[in-house]
């Protein structure tokens, strides 16, 4: 007999996931995305325009949390955090940032 291997597709948990999100300009923010599935999905972020993440102020990029510091303007559009594990389809939630600018 052979061991049975079960995958399953990535799903992304809303109730523990960032939903759209205000900031003051200068200040912190964290942007979660939780997901399961097996094997343990990860997560990646992106800009929805295409656009990197700010590296320089992101000081994670992968994994469940996104944290910017000393955010700007220009950082303020839709965020996407990716699951994925191998089993498709790989799934997605937007995220939107907004920047209050004094």
């Amino acid at each position: 007999m052979f061991p049975s291997h079960i995958s399953l597709s990535p799903d992304i948990i809303n109730s523990n996931t960032s939903s759209d999100t205000s900031v003051a300009e200068g200040t912190s923010v964290r942007l979660v995305c939780a997901a399961r599935g097996y094997p343990k999905p990860l997560i990646t972020w992106r800009r929805e325009d295409g656009r990197p993440v700010a590296v320089s102020s992101a000081t994670q990029v992968t994994g469940e949390a996104l944290v910017m510091q000393a955010v700007v303007r220009h950082q303020m559009g839709a965020y996407l955090c990716i699951a994925s594990n191998g089993v498709p389809p790989s799934v997605s939630k937007r995220i939107n940032l907004n920047i209050n600018c004094e």
